[in-house]
């Protein structure tokens, strides 16, 4: 079928067979497919939307149009996605701790994306970690860490990364179904068994209010189970920052004491528990949450997650001594600063948005695509919703490279607390989303 016969049928409103999806997405792959044509698409289903069925095409499409893998393995193999925050570093943790647990991680993930951090722009810190191996090294790494977080290869889903250039120009990003189909397209070319989705709502999240959230995630779960991947999610809170900082290196020191049981902060260790019991009992390694919680936790106490992202560090190119003196290898900024509120009083409330967006201001996130980042800089000690701030207690900690963009960072982070009575405790864990 001609692309404008495909186009125009979707323009109509009518449902797409997978033959018809397929056949645009090789076009889209190969080139016989044009810039305009593909925007137009987008466009259409922009507009009219996708039934799960035709959502499911598009996504196996999109996964078949490179490399898929396939694993020999001893072990389950699984991963996790974040729909994307402030402060959230859980990848960095989760992966080695279900590595702990005899799971196998082949996590390809991100850099940043708006006010949001990336994942491999936080590993990028790490001197000498490759975060675009070859698919022959990710392979090792995996079998031999039991985990791998790396960015997409050329060879993985590339129709999407075509298709995501265009939607990014054209005002289509915001389409749940070409949103799922762009996520799961990997994820399914990552050769995964069970994959957990961490659904972020609030201000710091893409999706701010509960419905958005609701419908991305039962987008999600029901394209990926029908696409043949175990699937679940969890819509947690991101109405303030998920870990106490933001920024690359600041995040990974994080992880590294997190891991080490130098760090103990509840939401962190609340969500990052959940997400990992959802796995484990997916993939049938515990029969009950609590099970395989206990688990979890203990990979942290032995220190077996620790040694885990130790080796795949080194594996990928990193020190060998990586996760005990991080201190020694991570670039600290030339100035840090505290930044205080005007007025004593309690946190009650954070437009956690703006705090992402002062990283950026700091260097630490881009503006547009070629910007270098600055992987020293961020936000440390940030305080939570119900806090006591005073005169002593700074709102947060301010890694700055300069004096000036410390002085624009600060107001921003001042302007984005409201300091007045202690707000209502809201739960990490809003909702669960399963196969229907």
């Amino acid at each position: 079928m001609l692309p404008q016969e495909v186009i125009r049928r979707k323009r109509d409103g009518a449902a797409l067979s997978r033959d018809e999806v397929k056949e645009f997405i090789s076009g889209l792959t190969d080139g016989s497919v044009s810039e305009g044509q593909v925007a137009a698409f987008a466009m259409a289903v922009f507009f009219k939307g996708m039934s799960r069925d035709e959502a499911v095409g598009l996504t196996l499409a999109m996964r078949d149009s490179g490399t898929v893998l396939k694993w020999d393995l001893p072990g389950p193999v699984v991963d996790k996605h974040s729909s994307g925050g402030i402060g959230d570093n859980l990848s960095l943790m989760l992966a080695p701790m279900l590595a702990a647990c005899g799971c196998y991680v082949p996590m390809i993930s991100g850099r940043g994306l708006g006010h949001t951090g990336g994942t491999l722009d936080k590993l990028d810190s790490i001197p000498g970690y490759q975060t675009q191996p070859g698919l022959e090294l990710f392979r090792t790494v995996t079998r031999e860490a039991g985990c791998a977080i790396i960015g997409q290869t050329a060879d993985l889903a590339p129709a999407d990364k075509r298709l995501y250039g265009i939607r990014d120009v054209t005002a289509t990003v915001e389409s749940i179904p070409l949103i799922t189909a762009s996520i799961l397209s990997k994820k399914l070319a990552a050769g995964l068994q069970h994959l957990v989705l961490d659904v972020k709502m609030g201000s710091g999240a893409f999706m701010a209010a509960m419905d958005e959230a609701t419908g991305l995630a039962k987008s999600l779960v029901a394209v990926a189970n029908g696409a043949g991947l175990k699937t679940t999610a969890l819509i947690t809170d991101m109405d303030e920052p998920l870990a106490p900082c933001a920024g690359n290196a600041i995040e990974v020191a994080h992880a590294c004491d997190f891991l080490t049981m130098r760090a103990k902060d509840a939401r962190v260790t609340e969500i990052t528990l959940a997400l990992g019991a959802e796995l484990l009992v997916s993939a049938g390694i515990d029969t009950t949450m609590e099970k395989a919680i206990t688990r979890l936790q203990a990979t942290l106490d032995s220190g077996k997650a620790a040694e885990h992202f130790d080796r795949m560090v080194v594996l990928l190119g990193g020190p060998k001594d990586f996760i005990a003196n991080h201190e020694k290898h991570l670039a600290k900024a030339p100035i840090m600063n505290p930044v205080y509120a005007d007025r004593a009083g309690a946190v009650s409330s954070i437009q956690t948005r703006d705090l992402g967006v002062a990283v950026i201001e700091l260097g630490g996130g881009r503006r547009v695509a070629a910007d270098k980042i600055d992987h020293r800089v961020g936000l440390s000690g940030l305080l939570g919703k119900g806090a006591a701030v005073d005169a002593t207690t700074p709102l947060c900690m301010i890694h700055a490279a300069d004096e000036a963009s410390f002085a624009r960072a600060a107001a921003m982070v001042k302007a984005a607390y409201a300091i007045g009575g202690a707000p209502p405790v809201s739960p990490c864990i809003h909702s669960r989303i399963g196969p229907s």
